[in-house]
């Protein structure tokens, strides 16, 4: 194998890595807590994530991490997400948590609802910071649930007349119990079951491998359903 093909299938763009089963793959499910949705001035303020090894998640070896923003918090926000001030005056920057965070992201493929907006915050930090961007293949719940809602399948949550369901719609619509509402780690929890539920249906309609994944679950298939939205929908 040469250098260049080498490289992006650590990336995960080779085609040898895209045909790597879905079971066989390590996927970091993530979400984050922002000040607002201006990727121009708004931050990020905390960071959850969890691993998943196919199916199976992972409850241990969480990653949690409140971030010191240099934008000011919104008072609208902070009553979703709950995080003061107060809490983040002695956090570290997120250049300390960055660098971590992306140590605990190799070599994994990236989970989110709606993960299009986390990656447009965290790959801008990225940028300033000369980390460079979040290169891993990544897969969007939103996208999933649409690709599926399409096929029809016999399961009154995929009846859901909303254009763009919130995370917490899905849950409750397939039965996830949701205990930390607007936290990143239960966020991000929540998503994961979610995903969960999704891959069995999934494996079933032919989609079995990394290739596949993200064809039907890209993240850029929600930018439009995103900017018409009037506020984030997890915070």
């Amino acid at each position: 194998m040469g250098f260049l093909a080498w490289s992006m299938a650590r990336l995960g763009w080779g085609a040898s890595d895209g045909q790597r089963p879905i079971q066989a793959l390590r996927f970091t499910v993530l979400d984050t807590e922002l000040t607002g949705l201006d990727a121009r001035r708004d931050d990020i303020i905390s960071i959850g994530a969890l691993h998943m090894q196919g199916p199976r998640i992972e409850l241990g070896g969480a990653f949690q991490a409140l971030v010191k923003p240099t934008a000011t918090l919104d008072g609208r926000t902070v009553v979703i997400h709950g995080i003061t001030p107060t809490e983040l005056e002695a956090m570290p920057g997120i250049g300390a948590v960055l660098a971590s965070f992306r140590d605990y992201t190799a070599d994994t493929v990236l989970v989110g609802h709606c993960l299009s907006l986390d990656l447009a915050f965290l790959n801008r930090d990225a940028r300033r910071l000369k980390l460079g961007p979040f290169r891993n293949a990544a897969v969007d719940t939103l996208s999933l649930y649409g690709w599926l809602r399409r096929r029809s399948l016999d399961h009154p949550a995929f009846a859901l007349e909303l254009t763009a369901p919130t995370l917490f719609d899905l849950a409750e619509a397939f039965e996830i119990s949701v205990e930390a509402a607007h936290s990143a780690m239960g966020d991000a929890y929540v998503t994961a079951q979610l995903f969960q539920r999704f891959l069995p249906w999934l494996q079933q309609a032919g989609v079995t491998d990394l290739a596949g994944l993200r064809r039907v679950g890209n993240p850029r298939h929600q930018q439009a359903n995103l900017a018409a939205q009037d506020g984030h929908t997890h915070f």
